[in-house]
């Protein structure tokens, strides 16, 4: 059988573009290509769990390039399991490898090395990452598909040793976030892909926005408006008072609740929105401070695709 598979995968591959020394499908357009060059990859070897990644950190010369297929109708592990056969016909094997919700979905997503939008797409309900090594150089693919579009993000980093590969190392404590100066919306959202809508107020105790106008929101706003086939989710975050079940849920309130806002305030599509709480789950800060729990209530709003 793994006989037969591996012919396919060559027939597959026979007369297909090529990146990085794989065959892709005959309509991959490369849309990034990033020349080799001395630099760092953070890799994933275990699934995203109990707030933290298990994850190793590579030195070595990076290559990175970004594939779009528009019009496919092959999936996510469709379009992966002919990439793996070739890699495994030359000497590579898997490291770890994990889909979507295996992975840990929204919080793997943006734990592992992505390029943000609009060069690299992730469906966060729909990607394949897959990791390899031959023991001299070390291969990330990742892929995702939204509507009948797919993404295929490759990194190929050359290491030099055998055991970087899985040598564990703790993922990165992310720094506290900068409240946002609202005039850096819009910049913040196209760099970043994420950025926290800092003027919100919420009345203690309560998950509904305070009334008022909100310089953020109308920033917003006018952001989707002139991008109508943008997707972001609005995603809300707690300190640690309460418990996690309490957290996640009051979290998703103010989120929904921000949402709402946009879409009776300002006549913005539901189909461009989407409502989240991550709870405690994903602090920016140390909560044994009130300036750090300050940090973590909060409200951000995360690029997530754009539909043509």
């Amino acid at each position: 059988m793994i006989r037969a598979a591996l012919t396919f995968a060559l027939l597959f591959c026979a007369t297909l573009a090529t990146g990085q020394g794989l065959q892709l499908p005959p309509t991959a357009v490369a849309t990034t290509e990033i020349a080799a060059a001395p630099e760092q990859l953070l890799i994933a070897i275990a699934p995203h769990e109990n707030g933290a990644m298990p994850s190793a950190v590579l030195e070595g010369t990076l290559t990175r390039s970004v594939f779009k297929i528009a019009d496919t109708n092959d999936t996510t592990l469709g379009l992966l399991l002919p990439l793996v056969l070739q890699l495994e016909s030359e000497g590579y094997t898997k490291t770890f490898a994990c889909g979507d919700r295996n992975c840990g979905g929204f919080d793997f997503r943006f734990a592992v090395d992505v390029l943000p939008p609009p060069q690299m797409q992730v469906n966060i309900a729909d990607f394949q990452y897959w990791t390899g090594t031959n023991d001299i150089d070390h291969i990330v693919l990742l892929i995702s598909r939204i509507a009948d579009t797919a993404y295929i993000q490759i990194d190929r980093i050359g290491t030099g040793a055998p055991d970087a590969a899985v040598a564990p190392a703790p993922a990165p404590r992310p720094t506290i976030a900068t409240r946002t100066v609202p005039g850096s919306l819009t910049a913040s959202l196209e760099a970043d892909g994420r950025v926290v809508l800092a003027d919100l107020a919420f009345p203690t105790g309560t998950s509904s926005l305070a009334p008022g106008e909100y310089q953020s929101l109308d920033l917003l706003a006018g952001y989707l408006r002139d991008n109508p086939g943008l997707r972001v989710a609005l995603v809300g975050h707690t300190d640690t008072s309460g418990s996690l079940d309490g957290n996640i849920a009051l979290s998703k309130r103010r989120a929904r609740s921000v949402m709402d806002r946009l879409i009776e305030g300002y006549g913005i599509p539901r189909r461009q929105l989407t409502a989240e709480g991550m709870g405690y789950l994903a602090p920016v800060a140390n909560n044994l401070s009130e300036a750090g729990r300050e940090a973590n209530r909060r409200v951000e709003v995360i690029i997530l695709d754009q539909q043509n």
